[in-house]
């Protein structure tokens, strides 16, 4: 109900007795009579960013460094995981005066692919692994690459292809944190191919799993791996009415408030024409969350999984 809708119906009861009082404020809440919270106003973290060819092209495309950097700014997001095809696109942004200018971290990942036929090949194509090992070596203006991904597996059973079970040996080896859009089957596949078999793997699930995993499959996966993040950005089921988190959602960020983040999946250019709402529209239901949780929610653990200086 709307904040102002709640005052009415509170003007209406206040001149009752107090015990009548009390049990109408205990039936408008149990009917969800509750006033909207405020939005989250603090950092965010973007923990799921592609800047891909067709975005710059060139730096001729519609949304060169100086737009998509406007745009972060004023979404108030000071970090991003940037991973694009190619990587080109990352490591523009990373080398850019301008990028720390505005006020944003940039932590580079390895992206797999070269071109959109990288997408359904890469996990038993071992000209990728070596891309990886030489990007890695070569590292960013901004620092030693911090991850691998995002990658896609379409059919959960490429998970255990060749290359796939080489770049996860390869992640936990090295530190490095993976970025997998997969559905919840290949978590456990992709998990078991690493040497401590899921225990000391950091992962983040993109949109914590797009197919629509149930919440409850989440939980356990999330009891199970102890690295595991969730990545919300297109994430069925997350918001109900008002553009706040439907209850069992809630629940989970509230179970496990270190364990999740935000991010744009910029991965067509209709998403950065729509970036600074893409943002506010997370600010909305972090905003109802407490506010320690929506914190960390919104920059915290994408800063701690990172490194990232915290803001004052």
């Amino acid at each position: 109900m709307a904040s102002s809708t709640y005052i009415q119906v509170l003007s209406q009861i206040w001149p009752l007795p107090l015990a009548c009082k009390s049990i109408a404020a205990i039936v408008l809440i149990a009917f969800g009579f509750q006033a909207h919270a405020a939005d989250y106003t603090g950092p965010l973290f973007d923990a799921h960013l592609h800047y891909n060819e067709e975005a710059w092209d060139g730096k001729t495309g519609p949304h060169p460094p100086a737009d998509v950097l406007a745009r972060m700014k004023a979404s108030g997001v000071r970090a991003i995981v940037a991973n694009s095809r190619p990587n080109a696109g990352s490591l523009t942004l990373a080398g850019l005066p301008q990028t720390r200018e505005a006020g944003v971290t940039v932590v580079p990942f390895v992206r797999l692919y070269r071109n959109r036929a990288d997408y359904t090949g890469w996990f038993a194509d071992e000209s990728i692994y070596t891309m990886v090992q030489t990007e890695l070596a070569r590292g960013t203006a901004a620092g030693p690459y911090r991850g691998i991904g995002e990658f896609h597996l379409y059919d959960s059973a490429n998970a255990d292809g060749p290359v796939a079970k080489k770049l996860m040996v390869l992640a936990e080896e090295r530190d490095l944190v993976v970025l997998a859009h997969v559905d919840d089957v290949a978590i456990d596949l992709l998990m078991a191919h690493t040497p401590s078999k899921g225990q000391k793997a950091r992962l983040i699930w993109a949109h914590t799993g797009i197919g629509g995993a149930p919440v409850e499959r989440v939980d356990a996966l999330m009891a199970r791996y102890p690295g595991l993040v969730g990545e919300l950005s297109y994430r069925p089921g997350l918001v109900c009415d008002d553009n706040q988190l439907c209850p069992a959602w809630r629940a989970l960020l509230l179970k496990y408030p270190t364990r999740f983040v935000i991010g744009s999946d910029t991965w067509v250019n209709q998403r950065w024409q729509h970036y600074e709402s893409l943002m506010q529209g997370y600010r909305q239901w972090l905003g109802g969350l407490p506010a320690d949780v929506a914190r960390k929610v919104a920059w915290d653990n994408g800063a701690g999984l990172f490194g990232v200086t915290a803001l004052r």
